[in-house]
Order: C-alpha cells, then structure tokens, then sequence
C-alpha cells in the first residue's frame, strides 16, 4: 500500500501528542512535530525517496533515528513506536485532541487530573462543572468544550486541501491504469478548490463501466466498502476519506461534472436559467422535452443558457452568473503568473535550510525573487534576529546576491506586532530591509475592537508593506482572530499595505470572501508561501488557488510585478 507524506506526518503527530500527554521530554515532542510539520508540507514523494535510497537525514528536521521511522513507515505503512505508546494511553484519550481548544497539555490534565478517557466522560464533567477547577480552563472554556462535543456529532470530518490531493492524485493515478478506461475527473469541492474538503467525488467514462468499477475497488488503499454497484460505488479509504465514484457516459460527461463539481447554490440557478428557457438540467444532461440537446462537455452545458464556461473555483452563486451573462468574469490568475515570493524563513530563524539553498530552490520554482524574512526577536521560540544578527544577515544577502544567478534576493523580515500595534524592531532597523512584513503571533483572543486597533496600529507604520497571515487562523487548529476586516481593507488602502495570501495548506490566510472584498477595495494581495524549507514552494499553487476563488486577478497580486516594478511599489 502507498504512503502518502501526509501518512507519515500524520504518525509524527500522533507519537507528540501521545508523548506530550505523557508528559516525555519537551525536546523529543519538539522533534516530532517539527518533523511532522515539514514532512506533511515537503514537495517531493518520501516513498519515492527511501526506494531510491536517498539519505533521508539531509532533509529538514529528520535525523537517524526518524529517518529510520520513516524507512520502517514506508515499509510496512506501521511505527512500531507508536504501536507501544498507543498501549500507554486509552485510544478515546487521544480522540479528545479533535475537540477544538483542546490540546496535549490540556487533554493530559483532563487526563491525570479527572481521569477523563473519553468524550462522554469528559461533556458530564463540563455539565458538573468539574473541568473549570483545573487551572487553565475556567467558566467559559469549559462551555465552549461541551458545546463543540455536542455539536460533533452533526459535523463531517474535512481534510485540509493538500492532504486531500496526496490521496486524490494517487487514485486517480490508478484509475486511469483501468483498461477501457477514457476520461477520469475528480469533482466536488476538490475541484472548486475549497480550503478543506469532506469527500472525494470521482466521475469515470469507461467503455465497460463494470470492469471500471471492479478496478477501482482493487485499489489497495480502501479500507471499507459501503455499496458498490455497476455505475456507482462509495468506499472509505484507510485514512478516513470518502470517496464517491460514479461511471457515466461520454454524452453525458459534461453535465454529470457540471452537476457534481457544484456547488448546489450554482447549480440550481443554472437550472433556473434553463426553465426559463424550457430545458431540463440535470446530471444526465441538458433536455428538451425528452430529447438530450447538450451535456457532452462544461462548455456545452452553460453555452445551453447563454453563458460562457465558468471557472470551478466560481461556482458558488457569489455573482460568478451575473457576471458571466455580462461579458464581466474575472481572467483568473494563474501560477505562472508569480514572478516571486515575499514571505521565506531560513536557519537563521526556524527554517531549516540556509540562504543559498532557498535562493536556488525558489528559482527551481521558476521565481524572479525571493524575500528571505526570518522572525524577529519577539517570537523567541522561533529564535528570532535581533537587529545585530538581523544586519549581519543583510549583509550576507548583498554577498550571496553578487554570486547568484537567475533569481535575487530580498532583504526583509517578519516582524512581531506587540500587542499595542508597535513593531519588534526599530525604525532605524526596519527602513534598510526591502521588505517588511507584519504579523500578530500571539494574543490571538483579544476582543475585537482591541484586536483591530493593534491591527491598525501596525498598518500606520510608515516601513510595513505587508500584513502577514491577517486572520491568524491555523485551519482545524486555531479559528481566525476577531477583527473588523473592512476597517483593516480600508486603512491598508490608505497606507499602501498590501495584505498576504499565506499559501500554506496549514494557513490559507486571508480567506476567499476577505481576498474578494480587499480586490473591490483595491488593495493588492501578495501570495507567500510562507516556505520554512526548499521543498514548501510547491505550495504557492494552493494559495493560488485560493486567490482563484477570491476573483483574483494578476493585476490584483504584488508579486506578479517584475522586481524593477515591485521595488517602485515597495518605495510607497
């Protein structure tokens, strides 16, 4: 069976909760999850490197001992470590992790102080009122707990977009290994390029749907079976995702994907536009009367109501069909589009490779220029530059960029918002770097008309050109931070701060709704893939993406610009 990185980082993960709770030794959690946060964003197949017999500890944050992990991982698709930890702690114990706002430290004192093992052990203490005792908790987080416990239930699990394509792209790999298989396409959220995604929806056109059928269920990476039949299966993969595969045929592919792909809001006001012309839409194709009259193709399908094909990414009945009927759909930007990043870390902070390394990676990736911006020395546990070692790395990026050929680098950093709005370093400091970008890195519960003060604050200083990250949402993880965003578009407007689409799969920061109100606002987005290491610049496509279905265009994105154009920007 193949394993995904996703897999992997996901072991990793689990190994540092199961320590944490434990209470093992901070430096051996650090090292997993570190491991786990680069493998789970690495660019490159980790299977495929241990077949070919690479040396796994060159990558970041692996020494032997995890390189050996990984080894076995790939191997048997098993840790043996984690086996005899699972032994230590009751398995319902680690499920309280997926309560949001509960982490290791917290779930280890539910654990050794309540003796709390599972979810319905844990909503009668909160109804007791015995969680609120244990300090760190309180009143209100110990109500917030037992309302997301009850409300579990209703939810369905979603996978982060880029572990969801690590399973996507394999299965669909085999699918088109099936014989008499001729078209294959993956619809549903996947395609509209949502941040996460519930389930898979896969559309296959075979010349016997029966044999289609009976290769998808030989794929190895099912766990369990639901229904299958000759032109519809649902199956669960071993990593919990459902997939749903449908068989359809050729004349009828195009309205079978338009209908699947959604989302339902869109759909229905496509098959309203069709009543009114007297056509029936639906996933077998686009009738009149009895007789099928289009459904081959997308094209097709809209051109039936006199529209003209519209981009996936949106469908979401936000304006995309008013638009369309008016010659007014925006020419969505592309990855090709990025002539650079502007948001990278290196050793210097918590990255893991050095300046020569992600200089040349980045143009592997086919980029112009690079802004290198460690963390300053307010984020401590992220080893932060303090203005000497800041100066000293900015003389080394004028060394490096004598030598380099192809892609330039810029001097920057990510500075620290304090709570009050002030920046980590001075002035004097922040006025000799090429680029500055902001970011809140804690207090991320301030109310808001607090929070959007400090935010505001931040975007007065005359050296910020871009707010990082501006909800400071880690997806599954942390919810974005409460602030007024149309008073934060209206003051980076003002400043000439741009805001950034963190690209990281973890972050996808701002959202679709925030990137379209900034373009109507006109405030330029910069797309960063925030990469800690060579492998992470993959990453841009996802931020893409999202900017894709924000109604981004490539006018709308600072690093779009050549560097001679993004310089004159800069100099706002």
């Amino acid at each position: 069976m193949p394993v995904h990185n996703a897999d992997i980082a996901r072991i990793f993960e689990e190994i540092a909760d199961i320590l944490e709770i434990e209470g093992d030794n901070p430096f051996r959690i650090r090292a997993y999850r570190n491991a786990a946060r680069s493998m789970g964003g690495f660019g490159r197949d980790l299977g495929e490197l241990v077949r070919s017999g690479e040396d796994l500890t060159r990558l970041p944050s692996i020494g032997k001992d995890l390189a050996a992990k990984i080894e076995e991982i790939v191997a048997t698709g098993e840790c043996a470590a984690l086996k005899r930890l699972r032994r230590q702690v009751p398995a319902a114990v680690t499920e309280l992790l997926d309560i949001p706002g509960l982490g290791p430290k917290r779930v280890r004192a539910l654990y050794h102080e309540l003796d709390i093992h599972s979810r319905e052990q844990l909503a009668r203490a909160c109804r007791t009122g015995a969680v609120r005792s244990l300090p760190g908790f309180g009143a209100k987080t110990e109500q917030r707990i037992l309302q997301a416990i009850e409300g579990a239930a209703s939810e369905t699990r979603r996978y982060k977009r880029a572990v969801a394509e690590q399973y996507a792209e394999g299965l669909l790999a085999w699918l088109r290994q099936g014989e008499g298989v001729e078209r294959v396409s993956v619809a549903g959220s996947y395609r509209r390029a949502r941040d996460t995604v519930g389930d898979l929806d896969i559309l296959v056109v075979a010349r016997d749907g029966a044999a289609a059928t009976s290769h998808f269920l030989a794929y190895d990476e099912i766990g369990d079976v639901v229904s299958h039949g000759g032109t519809r299966s649902t199956v669960y993969l071993k990593s919990g995702i459902q997939v749903d595969l449908r068989v359809v045929e050729a004349a009828a592919f195009g309205a079978a994907l338009h209908y699947f792909t959604g989302s339902k809001a869109h759909n229905i006001a496509v098959r309203r536009l069709g009543q009114r012309r007297g056509l029936k839409i639906n996933e077998y194709g686009v009738y009149r009367g009895k007789r099928r009259v289009a459904g081959r193709t997308e094209e097709d399908v809209y051109a039936a109501v006199d529209l003209p094909w519209i981009a996936p990414e949106l469908r979401e009945n936000a304006g995309e069909i008013e638009a369309a009927r008016q010659g007014a759909l925006p020419q969505l930007i592309e990855r090709a589009d990025l002539r650079g990043d502007l948001h990278c870390h290196t050793r210097a902070s918590d990255g893991h490779d050095g300046l020569r390394e992600m200089a040349e990676a980045a143009r592997e990736a086919g980029l112009e220029y690079l802004a290198v911006t460690d963390h300053t020395q307010h984020l401590r546990v992220a080893h932060g530059l303090d203005s000497s070692r800041l100066l000293r790395q900015m003389d080394e990026i004028d060394s490096l960029n004598e030598a380099l050929e192809g892609i330039v680098l810029l001097k920057g950093a990510e500075v620290d918002i304090y709570e009050d709005g002030a920046l980590d370093l001075p002035g004097d400091v922040l006025a000799r770097l090429d680029v500055v970008i902001g970011a809140v890195h804690s207090r991320f519960d301030l109310p808001r008309a607090q929070q959007t003060r400090r935010v505001l604050r931040a975007l007065d200083s005359p050296h910020l050109h871009i707010l990082a990250h501006p909800g400071g949402r880690l997806i599954g993880e942390r919810e974005p931070m409460d602030l007024d965003m149309p008073r934060v578009l209206r003051r980076a407007r003002e400043q000439g701060v741009a805001l950034e689409l963190n690209a990281s799969p973890d972050r996808l920061d701002l959202s679709d709704v925030y990137c379209r109100m900034a373009r109507d606002e006109g405030v330029r987005i910069a797309i960063n893939s925030d990469a800690h290491g060579t492998g992470q610049f993959s990453n841009l496509r996802f931020g893409v993406e999202q900017a894709r279905r924000g109604w981004l265009e490539r006018g709308d994105v600072l690093n779009t610009r050549t560097l001679k154009q993004l310089r004159r920007l800069l100099r706002r």
